[in-house]
């Protein structure tokens, strides 16, 4: 059995080496990108990216604008975005959603939550 790819487009590399080594200890292989463009690049090069855990707070493009420009590429459109945010607030869900977003979980990350998101998305 393929493990999964996952990619982490997060602009704090101690998030992304976070999220890689708990994913990794779960069986999943991990690519990641400090911004949106290159985790476009990386996508356009992987075949197989099975769900994009994407950070909604970047600067120079932020994880709406990504996703609206993923949702709106015939390439990418179909992976599935779990939108991550420190954000949290009233309205942060549904505002993530609404841009393209597959699913919502707020950091601090709980680790059951987001394998439990995962599996919604991941076929």
């Amino acid at each position: 059995m393929l493990k999964k790819l996952i990619l982490i487009i997060d602009d704090d590399n101690r998030n992304i080496f976070a999220l890689k080594a708990v994913l990794k200890a779960k069986g999943f292989e991990c690519l990641s990108a400090t911004n949106p463009q290159d985790g476009f690049a990386i996508i356009e090069a992987n075949e197989n990216i099975a769900i994009v855990l994407m950070d909604m707070m970047m600067p120079d493009m932020d994880g709406y604008q990504a996703i609206s420009v993923m949702k709106n590429s015939t390439r990418m459109q179909n992976i599935p975005v779990l939108a991550v945010t420190a954000q949290a607030m009233v309205g942060d869900k549904e505002r993530c959603l609404t841009a393209g977003a597959s699913g919502y979980i707020s950091k601090p990350i709980n680790v059951d939550d987001l394998l439990l998101q995962m599996e919604i998305f991941i076929k």
